[in-house]
């Protein structure tokens, strides 16, 4: 594990693509998402909020907020807030070498200050069933508001399920989104992950 004067914060620049690309994966193998991979760094229509944190030349974290110009045309509805910015944190995270020196925080707390500067009032992420990460979450600020399942189903579990196929298209694997209860109902199907989202309202974190 490094110390905390091992890395800086800055905005990120299209040299970075690949370093980006890299810490992403290595951060997200140890986690549900393991197979969430990307061959190239999103672009945004929206303005965003795009930080790195670097460590001796090497993309050792990431943060990547998109923020809205009008309201609800990125986010969630989130009730009173319905009529203010809100953005949207698509990509956060940090290379397993540099776990728990403070980096997440360190850009969490950049990505407001900015944010804030563009009228921004609230954050969302959406992560899945890894605990840590949950807690971590919730140590910064954000409230849990809600939460669907992620199912991938595999060829037996098609079967199960009643998805057919016919001679020419054969489905071997399906990604799926179910906003039901019945958790009896998912217990079927091999790999099943509960995707909740955390909102974070800007004005509840001092200035």
């Amino acid at each position: 594990m490094k110390d905390d004067s091992s890395y800086h914060i800055r905005e990120y620049k299209p040299e970075d693509e690949s370093g980006w690309l890299r810490c992403r994966v290595l951060a997200f193998l140890d986690t549900s998402y393991f197979d969430d991979v990307y061959p190239k760094k999103e672009r945004y229509e929206s303005p965003a909020i795009e930080l790195v944190a670097e460590s001796d030349g090497i993309i050792v974290g990431l943060i990547d907020v998109e923020c809205e110009e009008k309201p609800g045309s990125i986010c969630s509805p989130s009730n009173s807030l319905d009529d203010h910015l809100a953005g949207m944190i698509w990509h956060l995270a940090v290379h397993p070498d540099y776990r728990r020196i403070g980096i997440a925080t360190g850009l969490i707390d950049e990505a407001v200050r900015r944010a804030r500067d563009i009228d921004i009032e609230r954050f969302e992420a959406w992560t899945r069933d890894d605990v840590i990460t949950r807690k971590w979450y919730g140590s910064q600020g954000f409230k849990l508001v809600q939460s669907y399942y992620h199912v991938y189903l595999k060829l037996s579990d098609m079967e199960t399920a009643g998805i057919c196929s016919n001679s020419e298209l054969k489905p071997y694997k399906v990604f799926a989104h179910y906003l039901g209860e019945d958790r009896e109902f998912l217990s079927q199907f091999s790999r099943v992950h509960e995707c909740v989202r955390f909102d974070l309202i800007l004005n509840s974190i001092g200035k």
